[in-house]
């Protein structure tokens, strides 16, 4: 008997089907197949889903053993909806090994309404308050579908939650990108009991830091790993160089980067994000020739980041070879790859290429839309430019804000007041006017086409003006040579205690250029605003267009 069962037990590791139906015959002819159920159990592992559903049909009183091995032979195959709709056919009562399975389904899908209903079998079974393994599922279920204040509830109703459970409220806080809440839970319920953190728990404070920004937590939590000598778990200094990017600290990130001894692909990609984050694109071309030295495979992230160098340096040439890598490995048209290899090209003045690359890809999102209006745009194409984004709204795509503000640039250089127009209409069907940097470029659009009325009247009914709006309604002056009303709007900007920018400066400066406003421009510039080195070439330029050579 032992073994059979060693030997069943290695065809269901190796995933042996044929392994698999010779010990299943062989437990036939023993008559051992619907009594052995802890044999029953690993031929069931053996099987692909379908075989096992129908080897379990025909068991007379499974028991839960037995269910969950079918269970877990779903799971494993990724049949998380399939798993779920075996619930009825399981004809045993659900074990503590049971839920969990159940939960982890729901998770995948993710699926909020079964994931409820087996939670209601946890609470009558009274697992959700007395086991640890079924809390925890239940927990990490309401996460996964978004439902954190559900997750929360499930954890405050176990009496004894250890950290394991509470690690799991962390991690459904952040991945949910609730990041304070993520903060105040694990200073309150992990801290603040005295419970010591592990590496999985720093992975996600240290994860929470970095998109709040929060650099003295995320220091802190770096010390802490120092301290306890973790420094070696490499999810955990991976979590650690990724804070340091996030918030900006380069250097400390190369320094900690430096010292891993251990790095995978993760790592890797890390640094060159960073680096091209913090606009040091050749470091970042750098660091992945180093990567490539040490016969590091690339992955999406790294081939995005890196051709998000090449576009910085105009690198065409790198680009290609990054380009004919993504081809070996089988992403060249993942839509992330493919919209950085546009902006790439685009950005390197081969518009036609990524014309070309940008019909090919089967699955364009938004962004991959935006990257070729824009690049068309940068590259003089205006009404290309136009024409792409036609050819978006009739293929029944959304564009959302950010596209928007591409096509108004797009729009904006052909200078065609009815498109304005048009373009003005869609965004207010569409509900997208009402965000103070559409509205800015709305108003760049309406100036450049010649309509000043038009950009004064968003101007004046937008509810939330920042520095953004007020320094392109001052520009949108200085073309009309209306030097006078940029510099009373500039004083009502500052009346407002809204802090101009050095665009805002230089706006001003420039309209007074054009307007002749000499004095004016002298105030403003020997105004001490902490912005003048920022225009000074503006008003070198404004200098000498001045009839009086002493001023």
């Amino acid at each position: 008997m032992r073994t059979l069962q060693n030997l069943l037990e290695a065809a269901a590791a190796v995933s042996t089907p044929l392994a698999g139906a010779h010990l299943h015959a062989h437990l036939l002819r023993s008559g051992l197949l619907h009594s052995a159920h802890h044999l029953t159990a690993h031929v069931l592992a053996s099987y692909p889903p379908g075989l096992a559903r129908d080897l379990f049909d025909e068991i007379p009183g499974p028991t839960p053993r037995l269910a969950n091995a079918l269970l877990r032979t779903h799971l494993r195959a990724g049949q998380w909806r399939a798993a779920l709709l075996l619930t009825p056919r399981l004809r045993a009562r659900p074990d503590a090994f049971t839920l969990p399975l159940l939960l982890k389904a729901c998770s995948m899908l993710p699926s909020l309404a079964h994931g409820r209903a087996v939670h209601a079998v946890a609470v009558r079974s009274r697992a959700a308050s007395d086991d640890a393994f079924v809390a925890a599922a239940i927990v990490q279920m309401y996460a996964r579908c978004g439902d954190m204040v559900a997750s929360a509830n499930a954890y405050g109703v176990f009496e004894n939650p250890d950290l394991v459970l509470r690690t799991s409220v962390v991690t459904g806080y952040e991945q949910n990108g609730l990041a304070e809440e993520a903060l105040e839970f694990f200073a309150r319920n992990v801290v603040g009991q005295s419970f010591t953190p592990s590496p999985v728990t720093l992975v996600s404070v240290i994860s929470a830091a970095a998109r709040l920004g929060d650099v003295q937590n995320g220091k802190a939590c770096h010390a802490f790993v120092l301290r306890s000598g973790l420094e070696y778990k490499l999810a955990l200094a991976n979590a650690v160089l990724g804070f340091y990017t996030k918030v900006g600290s380069i250097q400390a990130a190369r320094r900690l980067f430096e010292r891993m001894a251990n790095r995978d692909v993760i790592t890797w990609s890390c640094m060159v994000k960073g680096y091209v984050q913090s606009g040091e694109a050749l470091n970042a071309l750098r660091v992945y020739k180093e990567m490539v030295k040490a016969c590091v495979q690339p992955n999406i992230v790294t081939l995005v980041s890196v051709l998000q160098a090449c576009a910085l340096t105009a690198d065409v040439e790198e680009g290609r070879r990054i380009h004919h890598i993504a081809e070996n490995i089988g992403c060249e048209l993942e839509v992330g790859v493919a919209t950085a290899l546009v902006d790439m090209y685009m950005k390197c003045s081969y518009h036609d290429e990524a014309i070309r690359l940008f019909h090919r890809i089967p699955k364009k999102d938004v962004v991959a839309w935006a990257a070729v209006i824009s690049g068309l745009t940068q590259n003089g194409l205006h009404d290309e430019s136009l024409q792409v984004f036609k050819s978006m709204l009739l293929d029944c795509h959304a564009p959302d804000a950010v596209t928007m503000v591409k096509v108004l640039a797009a729009c904006s250089e052909s200078g065609a007041i009815c498109q304005a127009i048009c373009l003005h209409g869609y965004l207010v069907r569409s509900g997208l006017c009402n965000k103070v940097f559409v509205e800015a470029a709305l108003l760049d659009l309406y100036s450049k086409c010649g309509n000043i009325e038009s950009a004064i009247k968003i101007f004046e009914s937008s509810t939330e003006k920042d520095v953004v709006l007020w320094s392109s309604m001052i520009a949108g002056y200085g073309v009309h040579g209306l030097g006078k009303e940029a510099v009373a709007l500039y004083q009502r900007m500052v009346a407002s205690s809204v802090r101009p920018s050095g665009v805002t400066f230089v706006s001003l400066l420039s309209a007074c250029s054009h307007s002749g406003l000499v004095q004016e421009g002298k105030q403003i510039f020997n105004d001490d605003s902490g912005l003048r080195s920022n225009a000074k070439s503006r008003a070198s330029k404004c200098h000498s267009r001045s009839p009086w050579p002493g001023w």
